[in-house]
């Protein structure tokens, strides 16, 4: 693949495409951000639709949120909207909320700080500099990716380009704002960014984004675990957690976004089982996850096949695998309980319904989701379809086993004879 040099800011015109030769149309952007970016407009101020909202429906794709870009500052924007909160101290801006939960992101311009923009002593520089107001152009090389620094003007209904974001999206190529190293140094989530884009829009990533990976790998062990945390669920709600983590794995990224972490074939199809029934339409949940990302070492560690294993074992042995894992990222420990349950099911059902207290397993609450994890499990290893299919046969009808909880009887009181005089 071509390598490119790194974009940097430049005072050259910007790429204007005019209405006549693009397809983004304001019938495709929602009622409430249309009202935003005209009130920003009719009180004088830029008022830019902004980000992956425009990135999206020039793919044709519909955007599930829109941000808009203005050059009204915080307080301003607090003044022309009376349901607009301010939020954020690092990076000041306003969320407008609108009736049916929708929210409006409006973000003022911004641009890097320079030498002469140093603070006073006992100002927080990071706040400070954060929220240096700038023009669209100078915001517009702040932002992480080509394709992500496009602007939709609501006046002129133009599509604004300073970084040369519009030849990537036809080249269907991602590509960093600026020098690759330095980007990622800054933040090192956005290498897991660039694999989610990636695999999203189907792009190919450009080399110096390959290169700058590899190189700068290790940083991403600084990103505070929360934040990993939320991105990884991010590419579950996505679709497309199977392709990012086995890329990620590829480019010797994986082993620091989860510490240690190895990903198989199987566990791989089990992610990609996942990816597909979230595209189904079923809201993915984090214990699903956990549960997927170490089902196969939980039972390589605790066999079914192992009569001297109880479901105590198995419990120990769940638990041991998830602690770490939880604890690094900050799961809770009810998602935790849950993940745990989903392996000890599935423990359960590779035993097959013929032990004791199988059945009675067959009424648990947990036995849905664990059947469904176990199937995803036998497919992807290609063993136990037989169990799964006894499994089937007993939960149409679980009378009659060995175990079947006996049906309780009311006893009726016998009435006591009257007494006569």
């Amino acid at each position: 693949m071509t390598s490119h040099a790194p974009i940097a800011s430049t005072s050259a015109e910007p790429v204007v495409l005019p209405r006549s030769e693009h397809a983004v149309s304001r019938k495709q952007i929602t009622e409430n951000t249309l009202k935003v970016l005209y009130r920003l407009a009719r009180h004088g101020h830029k008022a830019y639709l902004v980000g992956g909202g425009v990135r999206d429906l020039l793919l044709g794709r519909q955007p599930k949120d829109f941000d808009v870009g203005t050059d009204a500052t915080p307080e301003q924007i607090r003044k022309l909207f009376r349901n607009a909160f301010l939020v954020g101290r690092r990076f000041r801006l306003a969320h407008i909320r609108f009736a049916g939960n929708e929210l409006i992101e409006v973000a003022t311009f911004r641009r890097e700080a320079t030498l002469d923009d140093q603070p006073d002593e006992g100002v927080d520089e990071a706040h400070f500099c954060e929220n240096l107001f700038g023009t669209p152009e100078q915001d517009a090389f702040r932002r992480d990716f080509t394709i992500n620094a496009l602007f939709y003007d609501i006046e002129t209904f133009e599509i604004i380009d300073y970084v040369g974001g519009l030849e990537d999206l036809r080249l269907r190529r991602l590509r960093v704002i600026g020098d690759p190293l330095i980007r990622f140094a800054e933040d090192p989530v956005r290498m897991l960014r660039a694999l989610e884009f990636a695999a999203r829009l189907q792009f190919n990533l450009d080399s110096p984004i390959r290169e700058a990976i590899q190189s700068r790998a290790p940083l991403l062990m600084e990103a505070a675990p929360a934040r990993v945390r939320e991105e990884i669920m991010e590419l579950v709600r996505h679709k497309v957690v199977g392709e990012v983590l086995s890329n990620a794995q590829g480019m010797g990224l994986l082993s620091y976004l989860v510490p240690g972490y190895q990903l198989s074939a199987t566990t791989l199809q089990l992610l990609d089982q996942l990816d597909r029934r979230t595209a189904s339409g079923v809201p993915p949940k984090e214990y699903e996850l956990l549960a997927m990302l170490y089902l196969e070492k939980f039972l390589r560690a605790c066999p079914p096949a192992d009569e001297r294993l109880t479901i105590a074992n198995a419990v120990q042995l769940g638990g041991k695998l998830l602690t770490p894992h939880c604890a690094y990222f900050h799961i809770a420990q009810g998602i935790r309980h849950q993940a745990r349950e989903l392996l000890i099911g599935c423990f359960r059902l590779a035993r097959g319904p013929q032990r004791k207290g199988q059945l009675r397993f067959l009424r648990n609450p947990a036995f849905k989701p664990a059947l469904e994890l176990f199937r995803f499990w036998c497919e992807a290893s290609g063993a136990g379809l037989d169990i799964i299919e006894a499994w089937q046969q007993k939960s149409v009808s679980p009378a009659g086993g060995s175990d079947a909880a006996p049906k309780r009887t009311r006893k009726r009181r016998r009435r006591r004879p009257r007494k006569t005089e």
